[in-house]
């Protein structure tokens, strides 16, 4: 296995970049971000980048924003080749899930 040269924190502070405008707090602290995980894979120059992650609300509107957002935010961490996002539904996201002091 090879040395991973991307820094998970500087991907995990690009995240922090990406606003969900309908609420105005970014999606890291909106407690949106599940995990993420760094990979190589032979077909991909840089490391292969998965973001799982949920929305607000099945059906929310601000997916494709929010979506491209991380894509963009976390493509420009240096190291990274390729973004993957994972939405999921579980769990379902709740407001208690928003990081203490965040209002």
């Amino acid at each position: 296995m090879s040395e991973q040269s991307t820094d998970e924190t500087e991907i995990w502070d690009a995240l922090r970049t990406v606003i969900d405008p309908e609420i105005g707090l970014d999606i890291v602290t909106l407690g949106l971000v599940y995990d993420i995980g760094v990979s190589t894979a032979p077909d991909v120059v840089g490391e292969r980048v998965t973001v799982t992650h949920t929305l607000t609300t099945p059906g929310c509107p601000m997916e494709g924003i929010i979506t491209s957002g991380i894509r963009s935010a976390v493509g420009r961490v240096g190291g990274v080749g390729v973004v993957e996002t994972n939405l999921v539904w579980d769990p379902m996201w709740h407001s208690g899930m928003i990081a203490p002091g965040a209002w």
